[in-house]
């Protein structure tokens, strides 16, 4: 059974409230529920983490290290700056998808550009939450080298 971890950065846990027009009427826990009924079919294990601070985010990618066979990352807004998490992202050499459930790429011209992208293995951008859902499956075949 593999095991990931999911993270999300900050305001995430504001979905359901936040802006619904573009992330939707799910909250957090609401789609952590759905990503834990997918990992059971997968026989995936899943662990979640959210924090609005950058320091805990690192620490749980660092923590992730020798535990968890993948990371799914929604860094929010660390996205187009934060290289220290870009930086523990490549450190724990794991597999990481980072997901955003907006299209980053339809956004203002500061959210377009993201500096993790590049030490991840995939990202999905603009799908919702089912983003996290497609992340699962594709650590799901990168586990088994398809």
């Amino acid at each position: 059974m593999s095991k990931i971890m999911v993270i999300n950065g900050p305001n995430l846990n504001m979905l359901g409230i936040r802006d619904t027009s573009m992330y939707g009427m799910k909250t957090l826990q609401e789609i952590n529920q759905e990503i834990s009924k997918v990992a059971e079919k997968n026989n995936q294990e899943v662990d979640f983490f959210q924090s609005n601070i950058e320091g805990e985010l690192i620490d749980c990618i660092q923590n992730a290290f020798g535990e968890y066979s993948g990371i799914i990352i929604n860094p929010g807004a660390y996205t187009h700056y934060s290289y220290a998490i870009r930086d523990a992202i490549e450190a724990v050499c794991l597999p990481v998808i980072e997901v955003h459930i907006s299209n980053i790429y339809k956004r203002e011209q500061f959210r377009r550009k993201s500096v993790i992208s590049d030490v991840c293995i995939g990202l999905i951008s603009g799908l919702g939450y089912m983003g996290y859902i497609y992340a699962l499956e594709a650590l799901k075949q990168y586990s088994k080298g398809v």
